[in-house]
């Protein structure tokens, strides 16, 4: 009796004669995280400054309001005070994090990822927990950075 031996994705894509290129190429296509733009977001590195007297800020001047921008979630969590988290799941880098004000956390609608103010995960999906960054009001500049 002949007995057959398995192989794994790279093995079988290399004997279509697809060489690494094309191997990253396809995990790339696939939407892993390691294949996209998104490194400074991951790893924290952002700086920059929101003036909460410009419209397209008004979200921020309610309790429970947030903006997405520059791949970041801010949210007004109580009068005078900011959670910035990153847009960016931990669970397999879905950029689709958001607020929800009715439970005070962070959401992920990808699958479903819950973070709590303070960036721990809340249930199986967000148990990496998600990346928080610093905040200070100034008047109505509002600072966002690591």
């Amino acid at each position: 009796m002949k007995t057959q031996e398995g192989i794994n994705r790279k093995q079988f894509l290399s004997k279509l004669g697809l060489g690494t290129g094309a191997i990253m190429a396809t995990y790339c296509l696939g939407g892993l995280i390691s294949c996209n733009d998104d490194d400074d977001y991951i790893s924290g590195e952002v700086d920059f400054t929101l003036d909460l007297d410009e419209s397209a800020y008004d979200a921020l001047n309610t309790v429970g309001g947030y903006v997405r921008i520059n791949k970041v979630v801010i949210a007004a969590v109580s009068e005078g005070t900011f959670v910035a988290v990153t847009q960016i799941c931990s669970h397999q880098g879905a950029e689709n994090v958001t607020f929800r004000p009715l439970n005070n956390d962070f959401y992920c609608t990808q699958h479903g990822a819950i973070f709590d103010l303070e960036g721990k995960g809340l249930n199986s999906n967000g148990s990496k927990g998600i990346l928080v960054y610093k905040t200070s009001l100034s008047g109505t500049l509002l600072r966002i950075y690591s």
